[in-house]
């Protein structure tokens, strides 16, 4: 029931999304999550086995999802993504920034390999929210990053992949204070291990740890998307960070 102690909150039916890299862990469970509130979302990943598993999955959930294979460190890629999606959703409204892969150190990693991450993990981000801009510029908006806790604790042999977080995360917080008067707004959402294909742990593992409560729920992300996306028009929330109860202090 509405009382004058609660804040309406904005309705996604209907809403028209990208999901980066929503074929698997955080991403499709973000995907999942939107579609079954009546939002209509779009995604793209690199496997076809993984895109066509994950809109098979959340179609017969009841969601409207569609979505090619394609990677965001193409710039053709992105571009025939961006306009599929055009077809698609006629238009956009939310962009999710999730798509990442996981890099080790730099003196431990090939630098095709480290190079290849950092075009994932930060220059493919900025390339899609420039795409998202040019569509939400009359309109508004709201661009939701996928960052990591990383980015602050920057552990040993992750070098690589902490420069990317970062990054995103410095750049989230500036692309906020311009894009303030485009009515986009702009979230950074940073997780902290996550129970997901990233990182490499055994389904056996996983599933002990986060009963355990060592790490979280790729499904826990996803609905600390949602509460983002969800807020008034004069509100955006501009950083969250989402530790498991018993996080490793590395």
């Amino acid at each position: 029931m509405a009382t004058s102690f609660h804040t309406p909150i904005t309705d996604l039916k209907g809403k028209r999304i990208i999901v980066t890299g929503g074929t698997t862990g955080i991403g499709r469970a973000i995907a999942g999550l939107l579609a079954s509130e009546g939002a209509r979302v779009f995604t793209f990943g690199r496997h076809r086995m993984e895109l066509d598993d994950a809109l098979k999955a959340i179609r017969n959930a009841g969601g409207e999802i569609e979505g090619i294979v394609a990677d965001v460190a193409s710039q053709k890629d992105l571009a025939k993504a961006f306009a599929a999606a055009d077809k698609f959703l006629g238009g956009l409204d939310y962009l999710i920034n999730n798509a990442a892969v996981s890099v080790d150190g730099l003196a431990d990693v090939p630098e095709s390999e480290w190079r290849y991450g950092l075009e994932v993990d930060l220059t493919g981000q900025l390339a899609c929210s420039m795409a998202a801009v040019e569509r939400m510029a009359k309109s508004g908006g709201h661009i939701v990053f996928i960052g990591s806790v990383s980015a602050d604790n920057r552990g040993a042999h992750s070098s690589v992949y902490v420069a990317a977080k970062a990054g995103v995360q410095a750049f989230a917080e500036a692309f906020r204070k311009e894009m303030a008067e485009k009515h986009i707004k702009v979230s950074l959402v940073q997780p902290g291990t996550v129970g997901s294909d990233m990182h490499g742990a055994g389904r056996a593992t996983e599933r002990k740890q986060i009963r355990n409560e060592e790490i979280l729920r790729a499904e826990d992300i996803a609905v600390a998307v949602h509460y983002i996306l969800t807020q008034p028009s004069r509100t955006v929330v501009d950083r969250l960070d989402i530790s498991p109860l018993k996080q490793d202090s590395d």
